[in-house]
């Protein structure tokens, strides 16, 4: 029997094959749950007809490109989104040709039977190059009649000045847990996925304020283990749980350096965890502890350097010894003060 191509079959299995992060995607602006006071702004400049460009940057996640989307399928019908509204990603070609083809091309051209403006949605244009922005910038003032630019980004610094001052900027920031749970759990109901109270608060914690992570790990613990807990969720992600710090800080400062190294290696080995992760979730740690103050600050700058030795990839082993050496070095000091 002959597959069936993916266009033909009914609207409801490919939606059964969709990521939760694109089935679950906001269509529009009402839908969107987050940063009321920049939609509200963003719905007055489309009721008004008065659509500046625009310049939405802050961190992944946050629903930056589904706010954008939802405008363009409000500002235009259907059957005109195609001709009307030109979207590029990062993964598109968008050096300084694309800037002076078809962008400059899409833009120049006047719509003769619609009113109205085109847009040009540019998603990541912080990874743009130096001299594709600068072309964008003379596109942008000479066609601003019957073209609107869009840019989002998630770091604002890599957006030449020259860009940043033609745009109407928005940061959305992180989202807060009280804005996650209601759409995470109504995402758990649509899919009758079986979720605990604690599973539930370690995918706020692990995402934090990233709804597309959130939605990811949500996905892929529930088809790994069929049941969404603490456990499964740090497991699922490869992240260390609370307790296997707890006892990793315990081994550092308690135990001499042999038996210290030996556990925390045996325990990497054992659930596949990174000295990264680890590092991040000790630093907290440290934080909470009650420390002399001297004696922190060295821990600190010690826990710093680790860090960015391991972002350069120099080894785990001796970046581990290192770490343990720190915390053992610190008991002493604890001990002298004493």
């Amino acid at each position: 029997m002959a597959a069936v191509p993916p266009e033909q079959r009914p609207a409801a299995a490919r939606a059964r094959n969709l990521p939760w992060v694109e089935k679950y995607r906001p269509q529009t602006l009402a839908d969107l749950i987050s940063h009321q006071d920049i939609l509200s702004t963003i719905q007055k400049f489309i009721s008004e007809d008065r659509l500046p460009h625009l310049l939405l940057y802050g961190p992944p996640g946050t629903g930056k490109t589904s706010t954008i989307l939802a405008c363009a399928k409000q500002l235009y019908k259907d059957k005109e989104f195609g001709s009307m509204v030109l979207e590029l990603n990062a993964s598109d070609d968008r050096g300084i040709d694309i800037v002076r083809g078809p962008i400059l091309s899409f833009a120049s051209t006047r719509t003769i039977f619609k009113k109205g403006f085109k847009l040009v949605i540019l998603d990541e244009a912080d990874a743009m190059t130096q001299d594709a922005q600068n072309a964008l910038r003379r596109v942008i003032e000479k066609f601003t009649e019957n073209t609107r630019f869009c840019l989002i980004c998630n770091y604002l610094s890599k957006i030449i000045p020259a860009l940043q001052s033609r745009c109407t900027r928005f940061r959305f920031g992180p989202l807060t847990p009280e804005l996650m749970v209601p759409r995470l759990e109504h995402v758990v109901q649509e899919e009758n996925v079986d979720i605990s109270e604690d599973g539930m608060k370690a995918l706020i914690t692990l995402s934090s304020g990233d709804m597309r992570r959130a939605l990811n790990i949500l996905q892929s613990t529930n088809m790994a283990f069929g049941k969404v807990t603490e456990e499964t969720v740090y497991t699922c992600t490869g992240h260390p749980l609370k307790t296997d710090i707890a006892n990793i800080l315990d081994w550092m400062l308690n135990q001499d350096f042999t038996t210290a190294y030996r556990h925390i290696m045996e325990l990497k080995t054992l659930k596949g965890l990174a000295l990264h992760d680890i590092l991040t979730e000790v630093h907290l740690f440290v934080h909470r502890v009650d420390f002399p103050s001297s004696v922190r600050i060295h821990l600190l700058t010690k826990m710093a350097d680790i860090e960015y030795r391991l972002s350069v990839g120099t080894s785990e082993k001796i970046q581990l010894s290192s770490l343990i050496a720190a915390f053992q070095v610190t008991r002493d000091l604890i001990v002298s003060e004493a």
